[in-house]
């Protein structure tokens, strides 16, 4: 069989609901495709289920349940019992209970948010953007009313220019134009128009200083789409969707470039040891001599946080942390 061929046998065997993982495991069991090309054999499968949905193929069906994605056929949609596709049954895997009775079965782990801090680098390590953590439990101030000054991360990106000679002459001229800084504020799921307001005004107050700032978040609800439109039109702060895959990651909406504002950077550094850090090690990289650039990009590189290298590190990653793998499952 191909791959599509043995995940539509899957679902005509499994009847029920059912999630990538089971299906590739189903497939694995009965040897309907051999993986041997695949590392990463669930993703694989994932996102063959993410195609048929995105291509309008009419032979499989999802519905969402609690942030998880579960398929059936369509031909077995009337063997599927009709209280779990209105939702008042709830499938784990391939078992079906009452929603009545969750509240007496152990709530499934969850991840953190500092979870998706690596997500987001090696997202932003794609587009050449070096970025930083900001522990703000780490600042010199212990006043809760300063966690809006802080950023989750910041990132800075170098203007890539071919010569040195055009490089020293942009540095001559004024050396904020060899930079572009970010700040970044980060939330696992934002679900309703009132989460979408508080985590966006924590963005622009956390993201005042910098050149870009962005709202990031793990999950958006459908139904937030024109108030999120509203707000970059009119605040300027940009929304990026993260995905377990990071480089099926989205800008949904871009940032407006803003000048830096040098007092808050300040009194960031004053503040926060490792936002003063960062900005040192950017001031060194600008001003480092051409035999002692490479060693000082290092340095910078060792300091920032560290990313991903590979499909399989994604994955184990995100199992270990608790991280839903949507892959190709978010359209």
């Amino acid at each position: 069989m191909t791959i599509k061929e043995a995940i539509l046998k899957s679902l005509e065997d499994i009847i029920t609901l059912t999630d990538y993982k089971v299906v590739t495991d189903h497939i694995i069991t009965n040897n309907y495709y051999d993986f041997k090309d695949a590392k990463t054999p669930r993703a694989t499968v994932s996102a063959q289920l993410g195609d048929y949905i995105r291509l309008g193929d009419a032979r499989v069906k999802r519905i969402k349940k609690a942030g998880a994605y579960f398929y059936y056929l369509a031909k077995n949609e009337s063997l599927i019992d009709i209280e779990i596709l209105s939702g008042d049954k709830k499938v784990i895997n391939e078992a079906v209970i009452d929603i009545k009775q969750e509240k007496k079965l152990p709530k499934n782990k969850t991840y953190e948010e500092r979870s998706l801090h690596k997500l987001l680098s090696t997202f932003l390590k794609n587009e050449n953007i070096y970025s930083k953590t900001i522990f703000h439990e780490q600042s010199n101030s212990k006043d809760s009313n300063q966690i809006w000054t802080h950023p989750d991360m910041v990132g800075i990106q170098f203007l890539s220019l071919q010569t040195k000679t055009s490089q020293n002459f942009l540095k001559s001229i004024n050396k904020v134009d060899a930079f572009k800084i970010s700040s970044y504020e980060i939330k696992k799921e934002i679900n309703s128009d009132s989460e979408l307001k508080k985590a966006f005004f924590q963005a622009v107050s956390n993201s005042s200083w910098a050149n870009y700032g962005y709202l990031v978040a793990f999950e958006f609800s459908d139904s937030l789409d024109e108030e999120m439109s509203r707000l970059n039109q009119s605040f300027g702060i940009g929304i990026i969707e993260l995905n377990s895959n990071p480089y099926q990651s989205k800008i949904l909406y871009p940032a407006k470039y803003h000048d830096l504002d040098f007092k808050t950077i300040d009194k960031l550094c004053k503040m926060n040891n490792e936002f003063d850090r960062f900005i040192e090690q950017i001031e060194k990289l600008l001003v480092a001599q051409d035999r002692y650039y490479k060693s000082t990009e290092k340095e910078l590189t060792e300091f920032c946080d560290s990313y991903f290298n590979s499909d399989s590190e994604i994955e184990n990653y995100c199992i270990e942390k608790n991280i839903p793998l949507t892959n190709n499952e978010e359209f």
